[in-house]
């Protein structure tokens, strides 16, 4: 049985670690509400921006020239999985959720004979990646010093990813990240970036729909959408850096809470067991005291 006054350092030790899981759990809170507001206002930009492409490429599809951002390579025998995580740990499940979903699709990619690439965006990711997938990694980002993430940030790593793509370093890139839903909720996603246009092999004719109106483009289809699908990869990559944001600060409150929790019951049960020794130990001496006066 522990001694009192290891007991006595247990709990202090124990409360000390209650007291950082609580500020954690608060500074968490704080960048909570900043986190959600900016991935709930990048989902509205994100969603018309992919419904512009859509509306653009209803007219290019199967016409020479068409860009290959939009259209692919013609082969999907090369893929390339942009993985986002967080940089730091200490959230729940929150990375391991994102690890899992993208080990989960290497195994069926590799199944199908397909040769996977990985782009790591973000440190605790790669850390859990490179132990069995070390040889696929072809990049990896860390964003721990960026206080702020922002579309520069978001535009370089999209132009990392398109100049790759130029390159012909691979024929199908899918970003895979956590999209945010509440603080309990993060639902890992794997999204398709490039081509910008997939095919599904079905016409079932749920197209976008113009209303009846014949639309003209100027200068025209192609020349816009030369500027718009890099953009695009930019924004569907700043869109998901920031879901993650919100993702990695609701799990991490909630981690931090039941931290704190746990660190409350260990200190009762400690508490209670220092009491009980005391008391014994109390008793114990009293007991001797007595006997010995008797004895006299």
């Amino acid at each position: 049985m522990a001694s009192l006054k290891e007991l006595q350092n247990r709990i202090k030790s124990v409360k000390n670690t209650q007291k950082i899981t609580k500020a954690m759990q608060m500074v968490a809170a704080a960048k909570l509400r900043k986190a959600q507001e900016a991935a709930e206002k990048s989902r509205p930009y994100s969603s018309r921006i992919g419904a512009v492409i859509a509306n653009l490429s209803a007219s290019m599809k199967g016409a020479e020239g068409a860009p290959k951002l939009l259209v692919g390579t013609g082969s999907n025998q090369v893929q390339l999985l942009v993985v986002a995580t967080a940089d730091r740990g200490l959230c729940g499940g929150f990375n391991t959720n994102i690890v899992r979903k993208a080990r989960e699709e290497i195994t069926s990619l590799e199944s199908a004979g397909k040769t996977v690439k990985i782009f790591c965006i973000g440190k605790k990711g790669y850390d859990q990646l490179k132990r069995l997938y070390d040889d696929k990694i072809v990049k990896m980002v860390s964003l721990k010093e960026h206080k702020t993430l922002t579309g520069a940030i978001a535009a370089e790593l999209g132009g990392t990813v398109t100049t790759m793509f130029d390159a012909g370093e691979f024929d199908v890139c899918k970003l895979i990240y956590s999209e945010y839903e509440n603080v309990m909720t993060q639902i890992p996603t794997i999204k398709t970036m490039i081509p910008a246009l997939v095919d599904s092999g079905e016409d079932d004719g749920s197209g976008p729909d113009l209303g009846g109106a014949a639309y003209e483009y100027e200068p025209d289809e192609e020349g816009i959408l030369k500027v718009l699908l890099p953009r695009n990869i930019n924004t569907q990559i700043f869109s998901a850096l920031l879901e993650n944001s919100a993702g990695e600060m609701g799990s991490k409150m909630a981690a931090m809470d039941n931290a704190t929790r746990s660190a409350g019951d260990m200190i009762d049960k400690l508490t209670l067991t220092f009491n009980r020794s005391r008391q014994a130990q109390i008793t114990s001496e009293l007991i001797e005291i007595i006997s010995g006066a008797e004895a006299l």
